[in-house]
């Protein structure tokens, strides 16, 4: 296995991960770097940071997929950008392993770390989950279930038999959190305004299933809040059920807890996250839910004290809340302390590296919550500040429109929401995104067309 090392000259800050918190990082590191002084090398599966809070509106389709990323070789210019996974992390010896889809795996030295590989979806050994089930933590997620969302409603308009149309309207997401609320409102909005182009298909034809396994959802928000989303859904014909779990899913057949079975086309996963499983197998430490553990100035420590060389914040840090609002004494996993985050982490980390001993204290009071349950709905509490409809939405809207990083990414967003509100909701669905080369190779394998004998002359 090669070993790639860096000049001695300058030294490695090797951020992993590209999403928010590396991202914005990495930005703030090359704007205060001096000339030669150090290399930012970011590692990333994908060439691109995804704004997840933005994925519900793509897979709602009121933002084209490629306006909710943002590419990370033109926005980091004078980063290193490894697209690659990072496999394993010796601390002790600074080098990690990379692995590259095609090549051999290498190993990288680094000088100090960052630790912003974000969190996966936390999964269950729900019998059926893992065949049948999809997350909305990835760009790809969002589309597929666009498409497939649009492509079962056209081919559910020319179903005779009623119990396989019925299946293939039926639509269950897992988790009533925000990043299951929202999915689940985008996409019943599209839905239902799709609907409306078939004349063999009602409204009522379609049927929407939320399954939350506590008594509540969006624990972000008050209780008068919850309740009232738990209303709003089931008013627009949403069956929600809590205090409800998924038992099975095998082949598309669902079984609840509340003893309820039926069959359904999709199964949307969005009951939690967990800290990249990468952070188990490393010597940097953990607490007991994955997350590296850190100070208030987002240095890794373990018992003994800091680690030198080691940063960490965001969804896969144990990040201590100062304002003492956090569950468990932690800031939540957001891109609202992600975004605020970064900059402390870059600024201490220069700072240790030119040899200063005073730290600043990440601290950041939570300015509240806003979510999107589809065109012009949507619920937000700021303190004790609640909005609800269309308020509510444009605050979202606005909110989330200028916190995507760059400039150019919340113009081409905001660019999408005008032209949809004057040319309205594009409800086209593409086919065979996951095989693109069907129509080529069924084409190339039919038979020739045959030959007719030529007329004597």
């Amino acid at each position: 296995m090669a070993l790639i090392r860096n000049n001695a000259l300058r030294p490695r800050i090797l951020i992993v991960g590209g999403g928010y918190l590396g991202f914005v990082t990495a930005q703030n590191l090359l704007k205060d770097l001096g000339r030669g002084e150090a290399t930012v090398t970011v590692v990333d599966p994908n060439p691109y940071l995804t704004y997840a809070p933005f994925l519900p509106e793509v897979a709602g389709g009121s933002i084209e997929p490629r306006h909710a990323i943002v590419p990370l070789r033109r926005h980091l210019k004078g980063a290193e950008v490894i697209t690659g996974s990072v496999a394993s992390i010796d601390h002790g010896k600074k080098f990690v392993v990379i692995e590259q889809e095609g090549y051999e795996p290498f190993e990288l030295d680094y000088d100090q770390i960052v630790l912003a590989s974000g969190a996966v979806p936390r999964a269950l050994p729900i019998p059926g989950l893992a065949e049948e089930g999809i997350g909305l933590k990835r760009i790809e997620e969002a589309i597929a279930l666009r498409d497939h969302v649009l492509n079962r409603l056209a081919e559910a308009s020319l179903m005779e038999d009623d119990a396989e149309r019925r299946k293939a309207l039926t639509y269950v997401f897992v988790g009533g959190g925000f990043a299951g609320i929202e999915a689940l409102g985008e996409l019943e909005d599209m839905a239902r305004a799709a609907v409306a182009q078939y004349d063999t298909l009602t409204e009522a034809d379609i049927r929407f299933v939320l399954v939350e396994a506590l008594g509540r959802v969006m624990p972000e928000v008050g209780e008068a809040q919850a309740r009232w989303v738990v209303d709003h859904l089931r008013e627009r014909g949403i069956d929600v059920y809590l205090d409800t779990f998924l038992k099975d899913c095998t082949d598309k057949h669902i079984v609840l807890s509340n003893g309820e079975e039926f069959d359904a086309d999709l199964v949307v996963w969005n009951a939690g996250v967990k800290a990249n499983p990468i952070l188990i197998d490393s010597d940097l430490p953990i607490d007991e839910r994955g997350r590296v553990t850190v100070r208030a100035d987002l240095r890794v420590e373990n018992e003994e004290g800091v680690v030198e060389g080691a940063w960490a914040a965001g969804d896969n840090a144990a990040v201590p809340d100062l304002s003492g609002e956090g569950p468990g004494g932690f800031c939540v996993p957001n891109a609202q302390h992600a975004m605020r985050q970064a900059p402390v982490l870059a600024k201490n980390l220069l700072a240790s590296m030119r040899g200063e001993t005073v730290f600043t204290q990440y601290f950041h009071k939570s300015l509240g919550a806003v979510a999107g349950m589809g065109l012009f709905k949507g619920v937000a509490q700021m303190g004790s500040t609640e909005l609800r409809g269309p308020i509510a939405w444009a605050l979202h809207r606005l909110y989330h429109g200028y916190a995507i990083p760059t400039t150019e990414r919340s113009v081409r967003v905001f660019g999408n929401w005008v032209l949809n509100t004057v040319l309205g909701r594009d409800l086209t669905a593409l086919k065979d995104i996951d095989v693109p080369r069907r129509a080529f190779v069924e084409a190339a394998n039919s038979k020739p067309a045959p030959q007719k004998e030529k007329a004597n002359a």
